[in-house]
């Protein structure tokens, strides 16, 4: 408990430093803190950039977890104004080699002899990163293999670092109106708890698994081996990829692998990632997408995955078919629905705003329009109408932007747009099909019938207060006697509503058996419940146009 309380007060007082250096000694005063006497030299110098200059400078200085604070903030316009997220994106990591003896931390970690599993381990890493370094071996039985380590203190120095983060932005939120509003606390918390699975090597190797689970039966794609004995939450053990980097033309070209199809791979199975299994690769950039010399399309470096849950994919796929089909009023209804919270000063004007990225989609040549314009657009339209959405959408926007991006570098024809054209119909005819519109009507026959149980108790309630003497009414209604015709012709609407769905699910259960006597192909039983469809839906009609 000590030793993490001196942690945090040496970064602490590092941050202090920094910040002063910075000339943000405003923000120091309101922490209780005094400006470092040595930081007042260069203040005045570097105080000249403008403020979002100095605040990146100032991520930048303090290290690898601010910096993957500000990337992680770069894509967010509807928290930060323009100006930040331009000098955020600027950020880069400024990543160190550490000095490792990798036979010495194999052997610990696992309590094994080198020698006796490994020909061969070259000391000098093959790549290094803020949170690990990847080392190339050869196992004893001949197969390469690559060994990712984690840096030694990386987990108490992002520990650290997270709970001075949050006091900053709880002081931040206290002093700023217009922080505390944007709910920084609940972006911070995602931050968070996608930095901790990034640094944990078992969560990546978990996320190896359920990626080859998911496209065990798919031949444009192939996943890299993990070897289990030699993988911890330290040590990630797995196959090495003597691939060609996506984006090197050239190199494809003389494997005889065309650009064109790799481009449409690539996107095809980013899109399955979302739409077929809502686990998608949260960094796909050319450096984490390799080719085979077969072909296949490896994605490497799972350690950032976005996860969609299932009602939330079926709000995606909805938004989707509106899309294509130009529907500005569902795609609104849908965002609203998968939004973690909103406050939509005008709703006429919201529509309005998504209606136009619309027309700017469908008005253009596909093949002409830059997905990232379409993005920032929605994105504005998000901000100015005060949405909120999950944490994976913003990957989402990532995600696609890069793939597409990764995409044109190789085949500039690229067409997003048309590739989520086989989707659409999937989704569609999914959607009619009889086995899950009877699957839905089951769900929600069954919501209706937890609410049904739920109403005799609220119905005591109702009955104990009046008991009791403790029911009031307040209420006053004109026109009683006209207000009673309404209920009562609203009741029996409701009614015949709820016997043409129990009708429709009914048909389409006869529609997908076989029995029984048939006309042709249809079933006797399935015309005679679509032509009581039908009727009663006229009869519907006609009642509701007459009110």
């Amino acid at each position: 408990m000590f030793d993490k309380q001196q942690r945090k007060f040496k970064r602490s007082a590092r941050l202090i430093s920094v910040l002063s250096k910075y000339g943000f000694k405003d923000l120091i005063a309101r922490m209780g803190k005094k400006p470092e006497e040595n930081a007042a030299q260069t203040d005045e110098i570097i105080s000249k950039g403008t403020v979002y200059e100095r605040i990146r400078l100032v991520l930048e200085e303090l290290g690898p977890t601010f910096v993957k604070l500000g990337q992680a903030f770069s894509n967010r316009e509807d928290l930060l104004p323009p100006e930040l997220i331009q000098e955020l994106q600027k950020l880069q990591d400024r990543v160190e080699t550490v000095d490792l003896n990798v036979t010495e931390i194999l052997e610990n970690e696992f309590n094994i002899s080198v020698r006796d599993y490994f020909s061969e381990i070259n000391a000098k890493p093959l790549a290094t990163a803020s949170i690990a370094q990847v080392y190339q071996a050869t196992l004893i039985t001949g197969e390469k293999v690559i060994i990712k380590i984690k840096k030694p203190n990386v987990q108490s120095i992002i520990e650290d670092d997270l709970l001075l983060i949050k006091d900053l932005v709880k002081l931040i939120s206290t002093y700023s109106e217009m922080a505390a509003k944007l709910n920084l606390k609940q972006a911070i918390a995602t931050f968070e708890k996608s930095l901790l699975e990034e640094v944990s090597l078992v969560n990546e190797r978990n996320n190896i698994r359920q990626f080859a689970l998911n496209f065990k039966q798919n031949k444009e794609t192939y996943v890299p081996i993990v070897y289990e004995e030699f993988s911890n939450n330290n040590v990630l053990c797995m196959e090495f990829i003597d691939g060609i980097k996506v984006t090197d033309k050239t190199e494809l070209l003389a494997y005889s692998i065309d650009p064109v199809t790799i481009s449409e791979w690539g996107l095809r199975l980013f899109v399955s990632q979302i739409l077929d299994y809502g686990f998608f690769h949260a960094d796909p950039h050319a450096g984490n997408i390799l080719v085979k010399k077969d072909g296949r399309v490896v994605f490497i470096d799972f350690g950032a995955v976005g996860k969609i849950q299932p009602n939330d994919k079926e709000i995606l796929e909805s938004m989707i078919v509106a899309f294509v089909a130009k529907n500005s009023h569902k795609i609104v209804r849908n965002l609203k629905k998968m939004a973690v919270s909103y406050d939509i000063p005008d709703e006429k004007r919201f529509e309005n705003d998504v209606n136009e990225v619309l027309q700017f989609v469908h008005s253009n040549s596909l093949r002409e329009i830059d997905t990232q314009i379409i993005i920032n657009k929605m994105k504005d339209v998000l901000k100015d109408n005060q949405l909120y959405m999950p944490d994976y959408f913003y990957l989402l926007f990532k995600g696609i932007s890069l793939i597409e991006g990764v995409g044109r570098t190789i085949n500039p024809d690229l067409d997003v747009v048309k590739s989520l054209q086989p989707y659409t119909k999937k989704i569609i005819s999914q959607k009619v099909n009889p086995k899950k519109f009877l699957k839905t009507g089951m769900q929600k026959l069954m919501t209706f019938s937890d609410n049904l149980d739920e109403i005799p108790q609220e119905l005591r309630s109702v009955l104990q207060k009046l008991d009791d003497n403790k029911f009031t009414i307040s209420s006053e209604i004109k026109n009683i006697e006209k207000t009673n015709n309404l209920i009562k012709s609203s009741i029996v609407n409701l009614i015949l509503a709820m016997i043409f769905g129990a009708n429709i699910i009914a048909t389409a259960v006869v529609f997908a058996s076989e029995s029984g006597p048939r006309i042709g192909e249809l079933p006797v039983v399935a015309i005679l419940g679509l032509l009581l469809s039908a009727i009663l839906a006229v009869i519907l009609l006609l009642r509701i146009s007459r009110k």
